[in-house]
C-alpha cells in the first residue's frame, strides 16, 4: 500500500512540475502551438523611430494628466476622511447625518444636525481640518 502511495505521489509531482514549467516557460500544452495567437509585428520601415517617439511623448503626457488627476482625488478623499473621522470620534455630532465632500480644498458639509451646537462644531471641525481653505455650509438645524 506504501509503494502504491509512494507512485502516486510521484506522479502528482511530475504533473505539477510539468504544468508549472509549461506555464513558467511560455510553451503550449501540446507539440503544436495554437493558431490563434496573433502573429509577430515588424517594426522595421522609414520613420518608425520618430513615429514611436511622438507616440511615447503623447502617452507620456496623458499618462502625467492622469497622475495628476488620481493625486488630486487622493488628496480630497483624505480630506474628506479626517473631517467624518472627527466626527465620528465626536460625542456631539451625529457624523452618519451629515454628507462631507471635498472638491479641492473646498468642503461642503450637507445634512441636518440637531442644535445649533452640533451645527457650530461640525463646521468648526471642518474649518480647523489642516488643508482646508474654504466651508460651504448647506447643514440645516432640525426643529422639533
Amino acid at each position: 500500500m506504501s509503494t502504491l502511495r509512494a507512485l502516486l505521489v510521484s506522479l502528482l509531482v511530475v504533473v505539477v512540475g510539468f504544468v508549472a514549467f509549461s506555464y513558467l516557460s511560455g510553451t503550449a500544452w501540446t507539440r503544436f502551438p495554437s493558431a490563434d495567437r496573433p502573429a509577430a509585428v515588424g517594426t522595421t520601415g522609414p520613420g518608425t523611430v520618430e513615429t514611436a517617439r511622438e507616440r511615447g511623448a503623447d502617452i507620456g503626457e496623458k499618462v502625467a494628466v492622469a497622475a495628476a488627476k488620481v493625486r488630486e482625488t487622493a488628496e480630497e478623499a483624505a480630506l474628506t476622511s479626517k473631517i467624518k473621522a472627527k466626527m465620528v470620534l465626536d460625542d456631539n455630532v451625529r457624523a452618519r447625518a451629515i454628507d462631507v465632500t471635498t472638491e479641492g480644498s473646498t468642503v461642503t458639509l450637507a445634512g441636518t444636525v440637531r442644535s445649533v451646537d452640533e451645527h457650530d462644531r461640525a463646521v468648526r471641525m471642518a474649518r480647523e481640518t489642516a488643508g482646508v481653505t474654504h466651508v460651504v455650509d448647506r447643514l440645516r438645524v432640525e426643529v422639533k
